[in-house]
């Protein structure tokens, strides 16, 4: 019985040749998912986990919540605010409705588009001030609002209220989640592709790039902008992910030498230290999610390992095999428990073309 709660309970085919899941949230009750044919879906969780054709990979009542101009790189909720990153530059805002999902007209079911960011007038007052633009190339340049290349990561400050973005074009910028301005753009943040950002509650913000650095970023008391507080150097190749522990008190780094590393303040100052390697994947890192004290990684060697821990030790628990390609995106949530067990449900896209779901069940310790 306890092997039935531990692995995979549906897998949803891809919906179109070669479209794959590129990023996944769980919001409430709901799954949504970012598409590299530039759709946001949506499922209800339940539906996935109880429908009975989702063994043999049926579509798991998949509904097309929005349609927009780029690959989604990533998503992040807010309330009933959705926020999107794209291959095409662009974030974009979104109305989430949920009253309207059992409507079966199409139309009834999609997300309204509350902005693009940046928004007109942040475009035009970045023109209007050519001290504010930025040269990308000989002859080109472009607003400091704009990115300039794929917007790759998006994180939320602790009460919601600014939304951090980073982008291969090196920059972080900073927005508010209320009316979607541009706040700050920090421009040449790191020396290459910035690949992924997390925020902890403290204000920090950790931003990872195929430079090999992570870089810790805070606003000082009094400053108007975040400066630069720390810089981790630990990983021999770029940093594709980065999440945080649930207080914000141990950050984990994946990158492409196959390695999670867990850093920890040292005595409450901004030094960061890896405290554990997790070692175990045989080829790069692609994404990384913490729930409750789990660690879930996903690999371009085709697994999802559960990583266990406390303190400055960590083992692999599990490892989940199915994908046929790389795991791309992951995301989980804690599900039904007992008094002696606690189990969570995994959402996994793989390059497959495969969003699959497992279960997972762990005595309490």
């Amino acid at each position: 019985d306890d092997h039935r709660h531990h692995g995979l309970i549906a897998t949803v085919r891809g919906r179109h040749a070669n479209s794959y899941v590129s990023s996944l949230v769980v919001a409430g009750k709901f799954l949504l998912a970012g598409s590299s044919d530039k759709d946001i879906l949506l499922w209800e969780r339940a539906a996935l986990v109880n429908s009975d054709d989702m063994r043999s990979g049926g579509d798991g009542g998949v509904v097309v919540v929005a349609e927009c101009a780029g690959t989604v790189k990533s998503l992040v909720v807010v309330s009933d605010k959705l926020f999107s990153a794209h291959q095409d530059h662009k974030i974009r805002a979104w109305r989430i409705r949920t009253q309207d999902l059992n409507q079966n007209h199409p139309n009834h079911r999609k997300y309204s588009r509350l902005a693009t960011l940046p928004t007109l007038g942040d475009r035009a007052l970045g023109l209007l001030a050519p001290k504010k633009q930025v040269q990308l190339r000989r002859h080109k340049s472009c607003a400091w609002v704009s990115h300039a290349d794929v917007v790759s990561g998006l994180a939320l400050s602790g009460d919601g209220s600014l939304l951090y973005s980073v982008s291969w074009d090196r920059s972080m910028k900073i927005w508010q989640t209320s009316d979607f301005r541009c706040l700050e753009s920090v421009g040449h943040a790191h020396d290459d592709a910035i690949n992924a950002v997390a925020s902890s509650g403290d204000g920090r913000v950790y931003t990872g790039s195929a430079d090999k650095k992570i870089k810790v970023w805070q606003k000082l008391e009094g400053d108007k902008n975040h400066s630069l507080v720390a810089t981790l150097e630990g990983h021999d190749s770029g940093v594709n992910a980065l999440a945080l522990n649930s207080d914000g008190s141990i950050l984990f780094s994946g990158g492409c030498d196959r390695s999670i590393l867990a850093w920890e303040r040292e005595d409450g100052g901004d030094r960061m230290v890896v405290v554990c390697v997790l070692l175990g994947h045989s080829k790069s890192i692609l994404c990384l999610k913490v729930v409750s004290d789990l660690v879930f990684s996903g690999s371009a060697d085709k697994t999802i390992r559960i990583w266990r821990g406390s303190e400055k030790s960590y083992a692999c628990v599990s490892v989940l095999n199915g994908h046929r390609g790389p795991v791309k995106c992951l995301t989980a949530a804690a599900d039904c428990g007992g008094s002696s067990s606690a189990c969570f449900v995994v959402y996994s896209g793989s390059l497959d073309c495969d969003l699959k779901v497992w279960r997972v069940t762990f005595p309490i310790l």
